[in-house]
């Protein structure tokens, strides 16, 4: 049997029974983590950010503060109500409601994140999130993949979800990797913009 992405129903049902189901208000994990993602992005400003599952709008807070536009994305109605009230002072910041990879944000992007999200989608639809990466980042942009390392329940491992990623994204390679104890953090660019 094919293992199937999670849906949103599965989102939907997180955030009723928690406004914040992964902590990311309030975890040390989470501020360390964001820390490290801020820190592994190689250029200090960015024109158009798109972050993939933005979920409450944590990290798209601090993304913010380095890209002169963002876009956020999640399919869940209620993470999207708390990420717009995180960011209400921002005003070169907007969210929409999205289900990927069915469907996908218009336009180029420079800074592409995708923050422990990989590992909620089946193999083919991490290779087809990939193929939307190849379509629509700049040629000098940069795609961060932020994994879990732990246990989960989810249809792919952190590990495995950024591998098939990369391995579908032939236009890309990596310009950094980093693996902490419980997360690792990719950074990748494409070819002819990365000097050898």
């Amino acid at each position: 049997m094919a293992v199937e992405s999670r849906d949103a129903i599965y989102f939907d049902r997180m955030y009723a029974r928690h406004d914040d189901p992964w902590h990311f208000r309030t975890s040390t994990y989470e501020r360390n983590k964001y820390a490290a993602t801020l820190a592994a992005l190689p250029r200090r400003r960015y024109a158009r950010a798109v972050e993939i599952g933005c979920s409450i709008g944590e990290l798209t807070f601090l993304l913010a503060q380095r890209c002169d536009n963002v876009l956020g994305v999640d399919t869940a109605l209620a993470a999207l109500r708390s990420a717009r009230r995180r960011c209400a002072r921002y005003s070169h910041v907007r969210f929409e409601k999205m289900h990927v990879p069915a469907e996908w944000p218009a336009g180029a992007a420079d800074l592409l994140m995708l923050s422990e999200v990989l590992y909620f989608l089946s193999p083919r639809d991490i290779a087809a999130v990939a193929a939307h990466a190849q379509s629509c980042l700049a040629p000098e942009g940069t795609i961060l993949l932020v994994n879990w390392l732990g246990a989960t329940d989810s249809p792919c491992s952190g590990a495995e979800a950024a591998e098939r990623f990369i391995a579908a994204a032939s236009e890309f390679c990596s310009i950094g990797l980093q693996r902490g104890e419980r997360y690792r953090i990719d950074v990748l660019a494409r070819k002819q913009a990365v000097p050898f």
